[in-house]
């Protein structure tokens, strides 16, 4: 067996994980990887800006359930990919990020551009490490996704010094293998469905745990066999059709949501795929009364308000299907939903609002009738955040992407483009408030390279919206939150692609079903009108809960 550098050690193993695309910047440090990485299968995305590229392999990992690959030089190249590294931590979605480095020998003082990118990234992953030497490449690689992809999936981080790089080792790639999720015995499942029998109102919490698993079909199940009623949380979105009579839809925005949605009155609750890092179990189980039933990946978080009776752990689409089968003959009344008749009831009427600048729910349907049940809308942070979880309509599971755990505003472009290179067939359409809009724009740079017909929708207010409703809720006032902008049209006509500025209601409509038409990526610059209360009901409450 001949030997190798390192480097084409390295990327063998890449490939042999499945790896399809790396996002990032090359660097000095990064030489040997780059190089050997032109010989291989895999293709190299060079982006505008580290970040953009550690939220591009968030995306894959969030729609394949692989890790995303992202790549980053030592110092500020490092130090660039640290909060989407951190989003896919928090958002459970699986990604490895590859950082260059000095060579291992000016590792013990004071060097250019060094700093421990071990220690800088360790609280924001679940498994990094330095590679030491040559002879380890494989199992590093392998360990590395390995960690990344096992539930609850998450960020990994391996640092590349250079000098390790160039050295020559005698190895293969270790072979890929999925990981193993252990199965409940079956007195856990009777014992589960023995408390869901003798429930008055048992009622479901869906979360993001449920849509990586693939397990949407079987919890649908789950509820029509047994009329139990399911609420979904904003990753959860698309868990159950919203035209399902069953859907309570999401919660979480504001304090009453749970209680409309019809929490007061369970006494049962199946947590689902449900984690604590999107909503505290506090606003739901405020009484600690009632009787909780987790299915779930890994055994629940510690809270005082989150004391499972029974708890299923394993692969939740396998659990669910079994549960069915063992409340099967139980019935239970869903009844009616008035969170989903206040919600579902604004939207619809919203259609004839013609009110310019545009109000949310009518932007929102607007685009719902643009799109098809599997075309995917991807978020970023802001008030039109709380907007999108509060009212889309989903079809389907991961059709409408929600960054939730972490909430860092910038997510949504560079997203965009990466859920179009998963599922080039799809519309993919991305919302953006004018503040976070600014923070990664240059990626549009990356999508006009790459030919990503993604359409980019600007909502624009000129302020921070969420800041200036939660400050006039609090103070009576905002301040802080005022800004200007650039001509968003020309920026991105500077970029090469098609722009548009709404400046009547029904621009948006015609604007954006033409722009889904293009094969080339593009920009709707659309006002929009703040003054109508995300929380649409006074019966929804003053208390926010989401961010």
């Amino acid at each position: 067996m001949s030997k190798l550098r390192a480097s084409d050690l390295f990327v063998e193993c890449l490939e042999s994980e499945g790896v399809r695309h790396v996002f990032g910047i090359p660097g000095e440090e990064t030489l040997d990887l780059n190089e050997s990485r032109a010989d291989s299968s895999i293709a190299f995305v060079p982006v505008r800006h580290e970040q953009g590229g550690a939220y591009m392999a968030d995306m894959v990992g969030r729609l394949t359930g692989r890790a995303g690959v992202c790549l980053g030089t030592l110092g500020p190249g490092a130090t660039n990919l640290v909060t989407a590294v951190a989003d896919a931590y928090l958002d459970r979605a699986p990604l490895v990020a590859l950082t260059g480095q000095g060579d291992l020998e000016r590792m013990h003082k004071e060097s250019h551009q060094y700093i421990d990118l071990v220690a800088v990234l360790r609280p924001i992953t679940k498994w990094n490490a330095r590679l030491m030497s040559p002879d380890i490449v494989p199992e590093v690689v392998r360990k590395a996704f390995k960690i990344a992809e096992s539930e609850k999936p998450g960020s990994t981080h391996i640092e590349l010094p250079e000098d390790v790089m160039e050295a020559e080792v005698d190895a293969r790639p270790l072979p890929r293998r999925a990981p193993v999720q252990p199965e409940p015995g079956e007195r856990e499942l009777r014992r589960a469905a023995d408390v869901i029998r003798s429930a008055g109102s048992p009622i479901v919490l869906a979360g993001n745990g449920v849509i990586r698993a693939g397990a949407a079909p079987a919890l649908r199940e789950l509820s029509r066999a047994t009329g139990i009623p399911v609420a979904e949380t904003f990753m959860g979105k698309g868990v159950m059709d919203h035209a399902d009579p069953r859907a309570l839809g999401t919660v979480g925005l504001q304090a009453r949501d749970y209680a409309m949605a019809g929490f007061e009155e369970a006494d049962v609750v199946i947590a689902a795929g449900y984690d604590l890092v999107e909503h505290a179990p506090k606003h739901w189980n405020r009484g600690r009364a009632k009787r909780i039933v987790v299915v779930d990946s890994q055994p629940a978080e510690i809270d005082a308000r989150f004391t499972p009776e029974v708890e299923l752990i394993g692969d939740l689409h396998h659990v669910l299907t079994r549960l069915a089968e063992e409340c099967r003959g139980v019935t239970f009344d869903s009844g009616s939903c008035r969170l989903r008749e206040v919600v579902l009831g604004r939207l619809e009427a919203a259609k004839d609002d013609d009110a310019f600048p545009m109000q949310p729910p009518r932007a929102l349907w607007e685009i719902r009738q643009a799109l098809g049940r599997d075309d995917i809308l991807v978020s970023d942070v802001g008030l039109h955040k709380l907007w999108i979880g509060r009212m889309f309509p989903a079809h389907e599971p991961n059709t409408v992407i929600i960054a939730n755990g972490l909430a860092g505003m910038g997510f949504a472009i560079p997203s965009g483009i990466a859920a179009k290179l998963v599922h080039p067939e799809r519309n993919v359409v991305t919302v953006n408030g004018d503040g976070g809009a600014l923070m990664n724009f240059q990626e549009l740079e990356t999508a006009t390279r790459l030919r990503t017909p993604v359409v980019n929708v600007i909502w624009e207010n000129r302020q921070f919206g969420s800041i200036v409703w939660k400050q006039d809720k609090r103070f009576g006032r905002h301040f802080g939150t005022d800004f200007a902008n650039p001509d968003f049209v020309r920026l991105a006509e500077a970029f090469g692609i098609p722009a548009w500025r709404c400046a009547a209601v029904d621009d948006f409509g015609r604007r954006l079903r033409h722009a889904l038409t293009l094969d080339v990526p593009s920009v709707i610059v659309l006002p929009i009108d703040y003054s109508i209360d995300v929380a649409i009901s006074e019966e929804l409450g003053e208390e926010t809960v989401a961010t």
